[in-house]
């Protein structure tokens, strides 16, 4: 073997790699976070989502400021800060410089400076508005006029504008409360906003905010949500390698007790985490929300590689043998055993590729690559490194194995799964029971609030708008007109005004727009804005309204409700966090009304929008999740049948690791915890990753059995050599993610209570059920 000749060769390649990785990954490598990372790729809604946004707008590139004094915002101090704040927040301008190719040219609010190679000046905010600048329309026989609804240089009108506006259903929970202390500014920023210019905004914003001293203010809308997110990405990143390393070194100073073992054994697992990186940082992607994971697994999987090989060697050390000689044996005897443990844990990653979400695409193929990359660091840079030191140097000589605690240990399990083989079997028969019946609750009902980083800013400025205002979730209805219609017809503009009344009998549903609101409006400014004629008026002045309308047209902002060739038509609303079962039975309850109420020969509708599109993530969750287990288990019993040429084997190795992955689930359902993107990936996690022990039990009880040893010696050889080893791996594996329950990402800490405890039962299930499926089996 080269690495065992050469063994400094090997090293100084892997090192060098180490450096050019590192290089490659401060260059490269960057956090980013985006809702259309989200959406299921080719999808129909999707692409009539694409279609209708292309008439209109997107329903998610808005900011909202609610700014809030105890006392009432009906003060005229307040209300002109308020106002220039909203101007000068609009003026905001920064220059960035970008090299990722972006089409910054084709935004008219990014301008390209001639002065530095890839240098823009942005402009990301296209127009603000606030209760200051809001006016009410005033139709007389003569004109067509405008009264302010806010007077500001007349505070003696402010407390009639107050009673006013509190009854105004267009106002109130859009740019007032309820209770007359918090008013909203919104601004309208740049389509499709990037990442660093988001966190500038929102930098700028609070600058902005902070200068003119409000008592309070909560910021809401999409790049507030990138630039905190992607910064909670960044710490727990960080976070997360640092505590997973120093756990690991802990775990190793326990094990060998010679400085030299804990340094080889981590270095090994260091440069294959640095490789890793730069082989991230090539292919180019961004980190998203789950890159949280990717130290953990190269850390925790290059542990228990580590951790196998380092046993045996030892192991081998104490026979006696030379250092080349230990190395040998045991590449010989557990190199193919940790070769289909990385290879079934990269499978199981690599499952995740059946998934329509491109972030869990790019997690199973990313985090596949790592476990393969952990491998090959392990199998030549750690052997090569163990030629260089002598074995007192790497461990502490141990006492006699057969008095060892481990020893003893397995050999009193070994004996247990001997006498009370149906009492195990009983048992988890049992436990299935149980866990089918668990997996039965589980519930789909996400929410944004469960996905949202705890006691972070931006989760407390969204719980102030879900319950103060309308929320943040877009909830968009389509419209479009039949039979040579359009919506220049009283008929078609009726069946809109009926589903928008009911769209508002729903309590998630607090404000609503669509092109009724025109008509409505002209109606009561018409009746000297008398609250009481804020309906749809009678054919007669509909006419005369529409007249109005097409001569205002820009102005009267109706081209964001009517698209220009007027085929779409929208009913543009927001929804509060009732969650995902709630909203389908919202969803289904609509569809029923505009089916039995709705004169299809008018209209056609159908719901769209960006909430839509991210609730259909949970149907392909679901699909995705069941073809990557399909796939896996798969791949495995197709390894155990060539590897052991017995069908029984399979039996064997899929039992005790399908168990963990019931109980995960039943834990999901008893909990109440919903299945949502991240969570589902668990599942292929635990199987890739709880296959492992079962591969080494099984592939040592192999050997041993084709050396001529009987059945039972070879099953109790077997526990005892390979006991200690899946136990310390296990071990490694459940602290390594009990770490994610420190982080204040739910999702992550879901994560990490599902693996960590599933793992535990996935030991148990190996060193319990394998003997006794053996015996039962005959093998």
């Amino acid at each position: 073997m080269f690495h065992l000749r050469h063994p400094k060769a090997v090293l100084f390649f892997f090192i060098i790699a180490s450096i050019a990785s590192l290089f490659i990954a401060s260059q490269r490598l960057y956090f980013r976070f985006s809702f259309e990372d989200f959406f299921p790729k080719g999808d129909p809604d999707l692409e009539f989502y694409f279609k209708f946004k292309k008439n209109f707008e997107p329903d998610d590139n808005f900011l909202l400021v609610a700014i809030k004094r105890e006392n009432g915002i009906f003060d005229a101090s307040f209300l002109k800060k308020v106002r220039s704040f909203s101007l000068e927040a609009r003026d905001i301008q920064f220059t960035i410089q970008d090299s990722s190719g972006s089409p910054w040219e084709l935004n008219k609010n990014i301008e390209v400076l001639k002065d530095g190679k890839n240098k823009f000046r942005v402009f990301p905010i296209l127009e603000s508005n606030s209760i200051t600048q809001i006016e009410y329309p005033i139709i007389t026989p003569f004109s067509v006029s405008s009264i302010p609804a806010i007077h500001l240089d007349d505070p003696e009108l402010l407390l009639s504008d107050k009673e006013k506006i509190i009854k105004d259903e267009r106002l109130i929970n859009q740019f007032v409360s309820k209770d007359g202390k918090t008013t909203v500014v919104i601004f309208k920023n740049i389509d499709n906003i990037q990442q660093e210019v988001a966190e500038k905004l929102i930098y700028n914003l609070h600058l902005i905010a902070k200068k003119y001293k409000f008592e309070g203010y909560h910021i809401l809308g999409r790049a507030n949500f990138q630039t905190e997110l992607v910064a909670m990405q960044t710490r727990e990143f960080i976070l997360s390698t640092l505590v997973s390393g120093s756990l690991v070194l802990l775990i190793f100073f326990f094990i060998f007790k010679r400085f030299w073992g804990v340094i080889i054994s981590s270095f090994s697992i260091l440069v294959g985490l640095f490789i890793f990186c730069g082989i991230i940082g090539i292919i180019g992607k961004p980190l998203d929300s789950l890159a949280l994971l990717y130290p953990i697994i190269m850390i925790i999987v290059g542990t228990s590689d580590v951790v196998h090989l380092m046993t045996k060697y030892t192991n081998e050390l104490e026979k006696n043998k030379s250092q080349k000689e230990a190395i040998a044996t045991t590449l010989k005897e557990i190199g193919l055993s940790v070769f289909l443990t990385s290879f079934s844990t990269a499978v199981g990653f690599f499952s995740l590729v059946f998934s329509k979400l491109e972030p869990i695409r790019n997690f199973g193929i990313n985090a596949a690559i790592g476990v393969l990359v952990a491998y090959l660091t392990v199998i030549f840079f750690t052997t090569s490194f163990l030629m260089l030191f002598d074995k007192s140097q790497i461990y502490k000589q141990r006492a006699s194995s057969s008095s060892s605690f481990w020893f003893l240990l397995f050999t009193k399990i070994n004996r247990l799964t001997n006498v009370k083989r149906k009492w195990i079997g009983g048992i988890s028969i049992l436990l299935i029971i149980v866990c089918l019946w668990g997996i039965s609750q589980i519930n789909t009902n996400t929410k944004i609030e469960k996905m949202l980083p705890i006691g972070a800013s931006v989760t407390n400025d969204f719980f102030f708008f879900e319950k103060n205002f309308s929320g943040f979730r877009p909830f968009e209805i389509a419209i479009i007109p039949q039979n040579g219609k359009n919506f220049d017809d009283y008929e078609v503009v009726l069946e809109i005004d009926k589903i928008e009344k009911k769209l508002r009998t729903y309590a998630a549903i607090k404000s609503t727009t669509s092109l009724t609101l025109f008509y409505k409006s002209m109606n009561r400014a018409s009746h000297g804005d008398n609250s009481d004629f804020y309906k749809m008026p009678d054919s007669t002045d509909f006419k005369k309204y529409q007249k109005l309308l097409k001569k205002l047209k820009q102005k009267s902002g109706i081209h964001l409700l009517v698209s220009k060739d007027k085929k779409f038509a929208r009913i543009s609303s927001r929804l509060l966090d009732i969650g995902g079962d709630q909203i389908k039975e919202l969803n289904n309850d609509l569809e029923n009304f505009i089916a039995k109420n709705i004169n299809s020969d008018l209209i056609q509708c159908k719901q769209t929008g960006t909430g839509l599109i991210v609730d259909k993530n949970l149907e392909y969750i679901r699909d995705s999740l069941i073809q990557g287990l399909l796939f896996a288990i798969l791949i495995i019993s197709l390894i155990m049948v060539i590897l052991y040429r017995n069908p029984k084997m399979v039996i064997v190795a899929l039992i005790p690791n399908l168990i963990p992955m019931l109980i995960a689930g039943a834990i999901l359902g008893f909990s109440g915890i919903p299945l949502e993107a991240g969570v589902a990936i668990v599942f292929t996690i635990i199987f890739g990753i709880a296959v492992d022990d079962t591969i080494h039990i099984l592939g040592r009880y192999r050997i041993l059995k084709s050396s001529g040893l009987q059945s039972e010696e070879a099953l109790s050889i077997t526990l005892t050599e390979t006991g200690k080893a899946v136990t310390l791996t296990t071990v490694i594996l459940f602290f390594g993610f009990a770490i994610l329950l420190f982080s204040v990402n739910p999702p992550a800490v879901t994560i990490g209570i599902l693996i960590s405890t599933t793992l535990l039962s996935a030991l148990i299930c190996d060193v319990f059920l394998i003997p006794v499926l053996l015996r039962s089996l005959s093998l």
